[in-house]
């Protein structure tokens, strides 16, 4: 199987691939105000019911963990921030630094409930058509007055659909300095820029191609609206995940 791109939709037969997508939606929004005020016990079983959905719909968490390691790495530093500034008893100082044992249990806690909902989300994208993205969210702000529900949903399905090509491009133009010795600065605010900016122009131009693209073909707004087709299985997956968002909130 190849690796795991974040954001990918992957074809699959599994409940979730079929599942609602109004509803994937709505479970995602529940768990996540849920995950705010959970604890780590409820955080590990929520941890392990991911596990079983993860490998239910055919995906690769080995992968998945290495396309996504640089956000463990924002993770880390959000546990040694928390360390280093939430008070308690001090395990051990270096050059005027003290961690200490709260801050490591609430920023490990923390960490871990990012990871999740990380997870959640990257579970939502790989098991959902961008178009079916689409049509869920033009169906959620339609009653919302003054908001263009139509244009809206197709900005935030053209997003989904632009982070693989970004990562793509982020990763050709890291290869090709890599070709021409550019990893031997030493310098990581140099380095920054000298991605950052080609990735930006590169992602510029790509978005122009795609309006033009667009516009040669007379998109319009005034489109027939979504039809969807549920799988029957919705009404199993709102009760669990009321019980399981309950849980994680008391818990």
């Amino acid at each position: 199987m190849a690796d795991l791109i974040p954001f990918t939709y992957r074809q699959g037969h599994s409940m979730l691939h079929k599942l609602d997508a109004r509803v994937k939606f709505f479970i995602i929004c529940l768990i996540s105000i849920s995950m705010v005020s959970a604890h780590l016990l409820a955080s590990g079983v929520y941890g392990l019911i991911l596990l079983v959905f993860f490998k239910a719909a055919g995906l690769d968490l080995f992968s998945l963990l290495n396309s996504i390691k640089y956000f463990i790495l924002l993770l880390f530093f959000i546990f040694l921030a928390r360390a280093l500034t939430v008070e308690g008893h001090v395990i051990f100082s270096f050059y005027g630094l003290s961690v200490t044992e709260q801050g490591m249990n609430e920023g490990g806690l923390v960490a871990f409930k990012f990871f999740l909902v990380m997870l959640t989300g990257l579970l939502f994208s790989c098991t959902t058509k961008p178009s079916a993205v689409k049509s869920a969210v033009q169906w959620f702000l339609k009653p919302v007055p003054f908001v263009p529900e139509k244009r809206v949903a197709v900005m935030i399905s053209l997003s989904l659909a632009f982070m693989p090509v970004i990562l793509k491009q982020a990763k050709e133009i890291s290869d090709a300095q890599k070709a021409r010795c550019g990893d031997l600065q030493k310098n990581p605010v140099k380095k920054i820029i000298r991605l950052v900016c080609p990735l930006l122009k590169k992602t510029f131009l790509s978005a122009d191609s795609l309006v033009l693209a667009m516009e040669s073909r007379c998109y319009s707004d005034d489109r027939t609206d979504p039809e969807f087709t549920p799988s029957g299985n919705e009404i199993y997956f709102l009760a669990g995940s009321l019980i399981l968002s309950l849980s994680l909130a008391c818990l």
